[in-house]
């Protein structure tokens, strides 16, 4: 019986600095009546993001315990390991010990062993409950084992010899050490999970600041791309202006060059006509003197 206890005294491992009793007794609660309502059904992207509604109305006034509905699920399946811990350290005392977890009575009104639950999965959490179930049904005392068995069970022997006389003692001591190495490595999977759904979170935290960060990259480049078209079109249209200007400067002179052209043939064919004219005078005046003289 002092093997037996001797894992009872570890401490649950409670993540106090991340969520505290308070906002996890609120996560329970409405995980709870949702899990209930769907006829202890699997919650859907659309249900947990309720539930983290619910959490972040209450406990959710800073960045900091600010729930996504993804880490509420993994909360919630770190607190299910924490039950099945618990459960099997219950049921590995044979009713000696009983529970200081404050949410062992309410997650075994959901999911402990007289509720019609979905069958759990991962091996750890298949061999606590296959252990806890096993334990609680079993008798007080077992049949004698068959005797190959008992040959193959040195351990026994070796920790309780005064007890190797009795089949009986010795198979219900048997029962009692695997489900005591059972509560321990599943206590040792449960520390190893929080710690995974520690570095889970800062992940997750770290991914909404690079979502964030990147949504802010991509809208101060899509204000860039705004700008460098405006300046473009406004070349275009400054372009097209210049292009108009030079045409109309073109023509322009094209006009000019043509009036001055034509001013001077005008003034060529009056230079002509004067001088044939002037001739004309020149020959007249002649032909009479001429005549007078004769």
């Amino acid at each position: 019986m002092t093997d037996s206890a001797a894992p009872s005294s570890r401490p649950v491992p409670v993540r106090e600095d991340c969520w505290t009793e308070e906002a996890s007794s609120t996560l329970i609660e409405a995980w709870g009546r949702r899990y209930l309502d769907l006829n202890r059904g699997n919650l859907r992207q659309k249900d947990w993001q309720q539930v983290a509604d619910i959490v972040n109305a209450r406990h959710g006034q800073t960045k900091k315990t600010h729930r996504t509905d993804v880490q509420c699920k993994n909360r919630i399946d770190t607190i299910k390991k924490k039950y099945k811990v618990e459960k099997a350290r219950v049921s590995a005392s044979a009713g000696m010990l009983a529970s200081s977890w404050p949410f062992y009575d309410r997650l075994d009104e959901l999911i402990g062993s007289n509720s019609k639950r979905p069958a759990a999965g991962g091996a750890g959490s298949a061999v606590s409950v296959s252990v806890s179930e096993s334990l609680s049904h079993s008798p007080p005392m077992a049949l004698p084992l068959p005797y190959p068995y008992r040959k193959s069970a040195p351990l026994a022997t070796a920790v309780l010899p005064k007890k190797r006389a009795s089949p009986m003692d010795d198979s219900y001591f048997r029962r009692n050490y695997s489900a005591v190495a059972a509560a321990a490595a599943a206590a040792a999977t449960a520390d190893e999970e929080e710690e995974d759904e520690d570095v889970r979170e800062e992940g997750e935290e770290e991914d909404d600041d690079f979502v964030q960060g990147f949504r802010g990259y991509e809208d101060s480049e899509d204000g860039i791309r705004k700008l460098a078209r405006a300046i473009r079109k406004f070349g275009d249209v400054y372009e097209k202006v210049e292009a108009e200007k030079q045409n109309q400067m073109i023509e322009m002179e094209k006009q000019r060059m043509q009036l001055a052209k034509d001013l001077e043939v005008q003034r060529m064919q009056m230079f002509v006509n004067m001088q044939l004219q002037l001739k004309k005078i020149k020959i007249a005046k002649g032909n009479k003197s001429n005549g007078e003289s004769t």
